[in-house]
């Protein structure tokens, strides 16, 4: 399983136009077909997180004039829409691939529903915010500005993983779960229907691969490895770590919970649940990390 972020799929400096996207993630998948052809099988997540924000910032602009669509929406839009240039970037390099709109679900009395805290678009004055809160979306202030927030619950289960499981059988490298899926929760009378909120996509990840029993969940970040003290004199980077040692600095709060955080968390999941190695590292070193000694290794 490798877990690509989404700034991967975006220009260095973050730009998120149609052709810089369609270059980075050619750039992105040149190294995953470099794994599918040293005779790994592949299957590929994604965040969507520019380009969500890309979606909500349309439907802000638009509001007046065509509804906006909820979130849910934006995230299976971003699912099909990154899927299909992941699709033909690997045609290019001759890897038969397919891609999944996969939902994800979560808990309707999830904590993150009260009280929803994760930040997501851009930034907005206080008079358009409130425009917004009157379309029943939360607002928060930040140093910058306000931007919208919303639930960030825990994934409880891929509920298409048993449909990537059959094309990963039938040979393909699959795509699935992009942006942590999208969050459905179940009705009373077994109806699945939609919800405002994001899921962590790396946690969505090592749920995913424990689901289709991938022996390694890879992590691809624009570091090579976690680091301990990140930002201070002291900081030092974490190589091969048991999951007993690397729970205990997560513990200690040695990990950012916007960045770092997530992934070690993920990793720490995927191992403790039976995988067999997780691996934090950056892309260009995605081939290595299977073979020799790179990133933040994480083992039982």
């Amino acid at each position: 399983m490798l877990a690509l972020g989404g700034n991967a799929m975006t220009a260095p400096e973050g730009n998120a136009s149609p052709k810089e996207q369609r270059e980075a993630v050619e750039r992105a998948m040149a190294h995953v077909a470099a794994l599918v052809h040293a005779g790994h099988q592949v299957i590929l997540t994604h965040g969507n997180g520019p380009q969500v924000g890309n979606l909500l910032l349309k439907n802000q602009l638009a509001a007046d004039v065509v509804p906006p669509v909820p979130l849910d929406w934006c995230g299976a839009q971003t699912q099909a829409t990154i899927g299909v240039l992941v699709l033909n970037a690997l045609a290019a390099h001759g890897v038969p691939s397919a891609a999944v709109v996969t939902r994800t679900l979560v808990d309707p009395d999830d904590h993150g529903f009260r009280h929803p805290v994760k930040p997501i678009g851009r930034y907005f004055s206080e008079d358009e915010a409130k425009r917004f809160q009157e379309l029943g979306q939360r607002w928060h202030r930040f140093e910058k500005g306000w931007r919208r927030v919303v639930a960030s619950p825990e994934p409880l289960e891929i509920l298409d993983a048993p449909a990537v499981a059959t094309l990963m059988d039938a040979g393909y490298t699959v795509v699935a779960a992009g942006g942590g899926g999208v969050p459905v929760v179940r009705a009373p009378d077994a109806a699945l229907h939609g919800v405002e909120a994001v899921i962590d996509k790396d946690l969505a990840a090592a749920m995913l691969a424990s689901a289709v029993r991938c022996t390694s969940l890879l992590i691809a970040t624009n570091v090579p490895h976690a680091q301990v003290g990140y930002g201070t004199p002291q900081a030092r980077p974490i190589g091969r770590i048991g999951v007993d040692e690397l729970r205990r600095l997560a513990e200690e709060g040695h990990f950012g919970e916007g960045s770092m955080g997530p992934k070690v968390e993920a990793a720490l999941r995927f191992v403790a649940g039976g995988g067999r190695r997780a691996v934090i590292t950056s892309l260009e070193s995605l081939g290595e990390a299977l073979t020799g000694d790179v990133g933040t290794r994480v083992e039982v």
